[in-house]
C-alpha cells in the first residue's frame, strides 16, 4: 500500500525499477535510494482517505539508537570537508549519518502505523507511507521539501537550506546556502527544460515547521519536448541540497566520509499519476525506513545531516543534525522530548 496527500492507494498491479514506467498509465508510488536504485509501484485501487488515525506503534526504546558517525567522526568529517573547500574542490557538502535501533517487535512493525504517530506529533507538506515488504520497501515519510512537482510539463523544485530553532538562528551562511543551493538546481533543471524557462519565484522564504524554521526556495521551468519522467530524474538526482555543489565533487566526498548507505534518506520518495500528467516526489529527509536485512535483526532507520561550508562551525553542524533528528526519535520511540538533543549520539 502507500499513502500520500490524502489518498490511499492499495491491489498492488505491478513494481518495476524503470521510470519510464511514470510516463505511461496509472497511479505509481515511487521510491528512489539516494545510491540510485529506485522502485515504482502501480496501484489499482487509488481513493481518497482520511489521515491515518493515531495508531499503536511500537518504537525501539531511546537509549537503543546508534549513530553510524559519533559526534567525533562528525566534527571530523566537517574539518575534512573544510579542507576540501579549501582546495577548491567543492563549495558546498551536505555531510549526514545514520541512525538505527532494533526493532523490539518486528512481526507487528508497521510502519504506516509510524506515519499515523508523525502525522499526529509532527505534521509536513509531504508526509506519506510505502509499504512494499515483498520487495524490501517500507518507508514512512514526514519530508517538509518538495524534490519535484510536476504538472504537465510543467516543473516545480523547493530546495531547504537553512535551518533554526527560530528565525533569529538564521544566518548569513544559511541565506548564502541557499543561493548556492538554487543555483545548482537550476543548472539541472536546466538540462532538460526549455532554455529561458527556468525561473526562481520565491527565492530565501521562511517556513515554520514544527520544531524548527528553514529557508526555501522555489525553481520552476518547462520541459523540453522529448523530457520525460526519465530524463528528468536523470538531471536532477541526487536532490541538490541533500548534495552538495559542484554536485559531482560533493557525491565522491560523501562516499569518502559517510560511513553507512543513506538508503531512501535523502532519495525521493512520493507519487506519480500519469494519467493526469502530474506527480509530486518528496525530498526523502525526515524518514523513517525499515532494514528487515540487518545483521543484528530488524532495525528501524532515520537519517540526519547539514550542509557544510568554509563558514560552518562543526559544533553548530552537529548540533543542527541533533535538532533535525529530536523530534522525529522521540515520536518514534514514543516519547516527546523537546530538549534538541536526540538519541543516537555514539555508537
Amino acid at each position: 500500500m502507500a499513502r500520500f496527500g490524502g489518498l490511499l492507494a492499495t491491489d498492488l498491479r505491478d513494481v518495476t525499477s524503470d521510470p519510464a514506467a511514470l510516463d505511461s498509465r496509472g497511479w505509481w508510488a515511487v521510491v528512489a535510494d539516494f545510491g540510485g536504485g529506485v522502485r515504482c509501484a502501480r496501484f489499482g485501487d487509488v481513493r481518497p482517505a482520511p489521515a491515518p488515525a493515531p495508531a499503536r506503534w511500537h518504537g525501539p526504546a531511546p537509549e537503543d539508537w546508534t549513530t553510524s558517525l559519533d559526534r567525533a567522526a562528525y566534527l571530523a568529517g566537517v574539518a575534512r570537508v573544510r579542507e576540501h573547500i579549501a582546495d577548491g574542490t567543492v563549495y558546498q557538502v551536505n555531510l549526514c549519518r545514520v541512525l538505527s535501533a532494533r526493532l523490539p517487535d518486528p512481526d507487528a512493525a508497521d510502519v504506516d502505523a509510524l506515519t499515523a504517530r508523525l502525522a499526529e506529533g509532527n505534521p509536513a507538506p509531504y508526509a506519506g507511507t510505502v509499504r512494499l515488504p515483498a520487495h524490501g520497501i517500507e518507508v514512512a515519510t514526514a519530508s517538509p521539501e518538495l524534490f519535484l512537482h510536476r504538472n504537465g510539463r510543467t516543473v516545480e523544485s523547493g530546495p531547504i537550506k537553512g535551518t533554526g530553532r527560530t528565525t533569529a538562528d538564521l544566518t548569513e551562511k544559511d541565506h548564502a546556502e541557499n543561493v548556492m543551493i538554487v543555483d545548482l538546481v537550476r543548472n539541472d533543471l536546466g538540462r532538460v527544460c526549455d532554455t529561458g524557462s527556468v525561473t526562481v519565484p520565491g527565492l530565501c522564504v521562511t517556513e515554520e515547521h514544527p520544531g524548527l524554521v528553514h529557508l526555501v526556495s522555489t525553481v520552476r521551468g518547462e520541459l523540453a519536448p522529448d523530457a520525460g519522467w526519465p530524463e528528468l530524474l536523470a538531471a536532477t538526482f541526487p536532490p541538490g541540497s541533500v548534495t552538495g555543489a559542484p554536485k559531482g565533487s560533493a557525491l565522491r566526498i560523501i562516499d569518502e566520509l559517510e560511513r553507512a548507505p543513506r538508503g531512501p534518506y535523502c532519495g525521493g520518495i512520493g507519487w506519480v499519476d500519469a494519467d493526469r500528467g502530474t506527480g509530486e516526489l518528496a525530498v526523502g529527509i525526515r524518514t523513517f525506513w525499515i532494514d528487515r536485512d540487518e545483521p543484528g535483526g530488524p532495525a528501524l532507520k532515520f537519517g540526519t545531516g547539514a550542509g557544510i561550508t568554509w563558514g560552518s562551525d562543526a559544533e553548530d553542524e552537529w548540533a543542527e543534525t541533533e535538532l533535525k533528528a529530536a523530534r522525529l526519535l522521540a515520536i518514534a520511540s514514543g516519547t516527546r522530548s523537546e530538549s534538541g538533543s536526540s538519541p543516537g549520539r555514539q555508537r
